[in-house]
C-alpha cells in the first residue's frame, strides 16, 4: 500500500473519468481571531498492493500547536481483487470538512493510520490577521 496524494483544499471532487479535480490548495490560513472557523475538503489517494483484498479502516487525526488532538476522523475502503494485467486498485477520498474548528493559532498535523501505519499528511498554519486587514 502507497499514499500517493495527501492534501486540503477550497474543492475536490472525483470525474466521471476517474480523475481527481483539485482547485485551491493551501496549507496557510489566517484568522481575524481563535478559535477559528474553515470549511476545507481532504483529499487522500491510496493504491494498493496486489494483496490488498478487502475492507480496510483509516483514521485521520489532526494535532494542533500543543501536540493535543484537535479532531479525528475514521472511514474505510473496499478493495477488490485485481487481475494481474490491471492496473492495482486505488481509493480517492473526497472529505468536505464544514466548520472546522482551529483553537488557536500555529502549526496543525494531519496524520493518516492505514493497516496500522501511520502516514504523514498535510500541515497547516494558521496565524491571526494584524487588526483593520481582512482574510479576502
Amino acid at each position: 500500500m502507497q499514499l500517493q496524494l495527501a492534501l486540503v483544499c477550497d474543492h475536490a471532487e472525483q470525474t466521471a473519468d476517474g480523475k481527481l479535480d483539485i482547485r485551491g490548495v493551501f496549507n496557510d490560513l489566517a484568522a481575524p481571531g481563535f478559535p477559528a472557523k474553515h470549511d476545507m475538503v481532504l483529499v487522500i489517494a491510496v493504491e494498493w498492493s496486489r494483496n490488498d483484498i478487502g475492507h480496510y479502516d483509516f483514521v485521520v487525526e489532526v494535532t494542533g500547536p500543543s501536540g493535543q488532538s484537535t479532531m479525528t476522523i475514521k472511514g474505510h475502503s473496499e478493495v477488490d481483487r485485481r487481475d494481474p494485467k490491471s492496473p492495482p486498485a486505488r481509493t480517492q477520498i473526497v472529505m468536505p470538512l464544514r466548520g472546522i474548528v482551529f483553537p488557536e493559532p500555529g502549526a496543525y498535523h494531519f496524520r493518516i493510520r492505514i493497516k496500522g501505519r501511520d502516514y504523514e499528511g498535510p500541515s497547516l498554519f494558521l496565524m491571526e490577521l494584524p487588526a483593520g486587514s481582512s482574510s479576502e
